[in-house]
């Protein structure tokens, strides 16, 4: 065999050996390129179904709550309205019976306005605006503290998943100053920063330090629900000085 067809069977030999390698190296590629779709698909039904439920527990507990006070409030104003009326009916007295007509009708009222809280429809139709406004209309009206809504925009037409995670964000940020708190004045201003929309919800009650890790998930699960509608939440707090919490709304 000459020099020259030495040469040119290396060269082949050579070619081939490339191609061989090329070949394998494209064909790996693929193969992780499909394996990191898949796991990418994983991840995102994963996310998809933590979603969901995330979205399902929020409904069940909004649920649960709106029926603890609806068997409250029957309890608690329905049934001293009843008795009430009850009682002006057993009078032979004209004007006893008449009033007893008229608190039979706030009580029918009264039903008819329960009626609606038996479902979600309230969400739909509510705005955060107007929830907010309901929940620190109805602190202030126990004497637990003093309340105020400083908005600078309105919260309407928000998709249900993000307004039902708010509300409840919202309704739990609440239930924690009332419990733990004690204070004399809560805020909530709704306004417009450099971050986006956010919502500052603030007490001046008696405060932590929450520097120190929680041996509680309250806040965590707040945190992660607010993260599952692509929002923020922040919590700073120092002993004596009350607590806020910042909501960052989704873009």
């Amino acid at each position: 065999m000459s020099f020259l067809e030495s040469q040119v069977y290396i060269i082949i030999f050579s070619a081939l050996f490339l191609g061989g390698v090329m070949s394998t190296f494209v064909i790996s590629m693929v193969f992780i390129h499909r394996q990191r779709q898949a796991q990418n698909r994983q991840k995102l039904d994963q996310v998809k179904s933590e979603h969901e439920k995330t979205l399902l527990d929020i409904e069940n507990e909004i649920q649960q709550e709106t029926l603890t006070l609806i068997g409250r409030e029957l309890h608690d104003n329905i049934g001293q309205l009843l008795s009430l009326a009850k009682l002006n009916f057993g009078s032979i007295r004209p004007e006893k019976q008449a009033e007893g007509r008229d608190i039979l009708g706030q009580a029918i009222q009264e039903v008819r306005g329960l009626s609606k809280q038996l479902n979600l429809d309230w969400v739909e139709s509510l705005s955060i605006n107007e929830f907010i406004g309901q929940q620190l209309e109805r602190i202030q009206n126990t004497g637990f503290c003093e309340t105020t809504l400083d908005a600078d925009f309105e919260l309407v037409d928000l998709p249900k998943d993000q307004k039902l995670v708010l509300i409840r964000v919202i309704q739990e940020s609440l239930n924690n100053a009332i419990k733990h708190a004690s204070p004399n004045k809560i805020l909530i201003r709704m306004h417009d920063s450099g971050k986006g929309k956010q919502i500052w919800i603030k007490d001046d009650g008696k405060g932590f330090d929450s520097s120190q890790k929680s041996n509680g998930s309250g806040m965590i699960n707040l945190k992660k629900r607010m993260e599952t509608i692509g929002g923020e939440f922040e919590l700073t707090s120092t002993v004596g000085n009350g607590t806020e919490i910042t909501l960052t709304l989704p873009n």
